[in-house]
């Protein structure tokens, strides 16, 4: 071994064991999360939820930053651009994964930027309307939009959110067209669908389920493969009206890119104990959801083909954002 292979091996040995103490001692301060998106909706109530049962268990703050602006891409560059300790966190939704195509100009690159450290839930979206809107069922809906061409309202989290391009997925192949209304969250939209400002909508059920069980708006399907068990009643789109339409969501945590790869591990090691345990799986199945805590690999892997997917689906609509 050569004088030069031996510094290299001796600074790649010091670095592998000042990583692995950062690691072991990760965390020592408070951790932030940022939620790129308002206060009210399925992100921020995902990353308080895990946040606090995450400070529990660390015994070391974590706080909830919610930095809305620019359809979740102001919060989401705080994110990229922060240092790569661990102490940064982004709650990332599907969004993160669909803009990676349909944006042409991005501050960061969705994919490579950041480093996934796990998804804790998957959940389908409800499919809800204003009471003023007479339809009981996917197939009564349609046929109403038909007749009331444009006079109808959708809204959304921002262009090239998830309700965005599921609406008009659902808008294309129903053969219909709505009037899409940007809010800065789902807490926002879904306030104004409660005014009548906008008549339909797309959104987590956690969102939504104080409204349709009080009758303020009326939920007629769910967008998933199939029926959810907390509303086993409730059938999917595409067993109502559409066959093949499907659209779900995520919601997960991840960090800067260069993040060290022990530290993305012990926060996947933390959230998967957090959110197996009895309680909070029983609490996020009671409110439509399916718990994963799946590894950074795993959330990777699915991070690059919603990209694909939803990229190509916005290409086909003619989704152009920016």
């Amino acid at each position: 071994m050569t004088r030069t292979t031996r510094l290299a091996a001796g600074l790649a040995a010091c670095l592998t064991a000042a990583v692995c103490a950062h690691a072991a001692d990760y965390p020592n301060r408070p951790v932030r999360i940022i939620v790129p998106l308002a206060p009210g909706g399925g992100s921020d109530y995902t990353a308080r939820y895990i946040g606090t049962r995450l400070s529990e268990r660390v015994t070391q703050p974590v706080i909830v930053d919610n930095r809305p602006g620019a359809s979740g891409i102001q919060g989401t560059d705080m994110v990229a651009k922060a240092n790569p300790d661990g102490y940064t966190l982004l709650l990332a939704y599907s969004t993160h994964a669909q803009s990676a195509q349909l944006f042409s100009r991005l501050p960061y690159d969705p994919l490579k930027d950041f480093a996934p450290v796990t998804i804790v839930i998957t959940t389908p979206l409800t499919m809800q309307l204003h009471p003023s809107v007479p339809s009981k069922t996917v197939k009564e809906f349609i046929a109403y939009a038909k007749q009331n061409e444009g006079k109808l309202n959708y809204g959304s989290s921002g262009p090239g959110s998830s309700p965005h391009l599921t609406t008009e997925l659902f808008d294309s192949m129903a053969g219909i067209k709505m009037t899409h209304i940007p809010y800065k969250g789902v807490g926002q939209y879904i306030t104004a669908q409660l005014g009548n400002e906008i008549q339909f909508s797309f959104a987590n059920m956690f969102t939504t389920m104080p409204h349709w069980k009080s009758g303020r708006l009326r939920l007629i399907a769910t967008t998933g493969t199939k029926r959810l068990e907390a509303v086993p009643d409730l059938p999917t789109v595409a067993e109502s009206g559409l066959p093949g339409f499907e659209s779900v969501t995520w919601y997960g945590f991840v960090a800067p890119a260069k993040t060290p790869k022990p530290v993305i591990n012990k926060l996947q090691q933390e959230i998967h104990a957090i959110v197996f345990s009895p309680d909070v799986k029983k609490q996020f199945i009671e409110q439509g959801n399916e718990p994963l805590a799946n590894t950074p690999d795993e959330f990777a892997k699915i991070m690059r083909t919603d990209a694909d997917k939803w990229g190509a689906i916005g290409k086909k609509l003619g989704v152009k954002l920016d």
